[in-house]
């Protein structure tokens, strides 16, 4: 059957009317929302980045520019910069759609400007897996999955391909952890199920109990890590008054100590954390 769509085109129309979805560039035949960026000195593709030493130098000029000053929140930073979009895009397709996009390290780019910095990432891969039953299922950039789980360990195998280089490549530089690394990967995956749930005024514990599930897939996959985050409700009579607390800390408090612990960190008090996200209810400017 012809489509006049396409599977990865319903991922980005079910986050538009999130208020924080952030997606990454897409240029494939069918699908096109990358932009030009004129500051954009270099594109770095995933695979290469992380081959033969490549990584050192760029992270090295990234971390003189815009760095913390320390290596632990060093490495989070770039991971941040690196990886946040192709994270949200996986994650949130998966909780909103049902149908999850299919990393891979050769159709990952990321672009550098003149100012050492990085840009939005862009995916040129159109592979997404979808559920039998899918309206997509006979479409031929879709992979069909049998059942939720299937569907989980294609997405989550993605992942780790598409970023296992990069983890093992940050890891060798900095000497900064793989538990510490796939820590903030997993910990980010949660939030991004439970950030549309939150917005959308649906159940956070059953958008919670789906990362869990595409994280079991991840660590089989091969992911590391030392704990999981766990969900965290701070006011229970208001439908959005539930976060979470990472299982991993992000250390951007060893980068500026006057900030102290993120409202998210597992290092902080439940106490004080309650208090501040009680004022994301009296006050939701502050919420994310």
């Amino acid at each position: 059957m012809a489509h006049s769509r396409h599977p990865l085109s319903t991922v980005v129309d079910a986050c538009a009317p999130l208020k924080f979805s952030p997606l990454p560039q897409i240029r494939t035949a069918e699908v096109l929302t990358a932009t030009e960026e004129p500051e954009t000195e270099h594109w770095y593709r995933a695979d290469l980045l992380s081959a033969k030493g490549a990584l050192g130098p760029v992270y090295d000029r990234f971390m003189a520019a815009h760095g913390p000053g320390h290596p632990l929140p060093s490495a989070t930073h770039l991971l941040r910069r690196l990886l946040r979009e192709p994270i949200f895009m996986v994650a949130a397709g998966i909780y909103l759609t049902g149908r999850a996009p299919l990393l891979r390290a050769h159709h990952l780019w990321f672009p550098t400007g003149y100012n050492a910095d990085f840009g939005t990432p862009m995916l040129t891969g159109s592979r997404v897996a979808v559920l039998r039953g899918d309206a997509f299922a006979d479409h031929p950039d879709a992979v069909v999955a049998a059942d939720a789980d299937e569907l989980d360990r294609l997405a989550a195998q993605g992942m780790f391909d598409a970023f296992s280089p990069l983890v093992t490549a940050v890891q060798a530089h900095t000497r900064v952890g793989l538990r510490t690394l796939w820590g903030w990967i997993m910990d980010t995956m949660h939030f991004y199920m439970l950030n549309p749930a939150r917005f959308l005024g649906r159940d956070a514990g059953a958008a919670w109990s789906r990362a869990d599930r595409l994280a079991d897939a991840l660590v089989e996959a091969g992911a590391v890590t030392r704990a999981r985050p766990r969900l965290f409700p701070f006011c229970e009579e208001d439908p959005r008054g539930t976060w979470a607390v990472r299982g991993t800390c992000c250390f951007d408090y060893k980068g500026d100590p006057a900030h102290g612990y993120c409202t998210t960190c597992p290092l902080k008090n439940d106490t004080q954390r309650r208090d501040e996200l009680q004022e994301w209810i009296r006050n939701p400017a502050l919420a994310p």
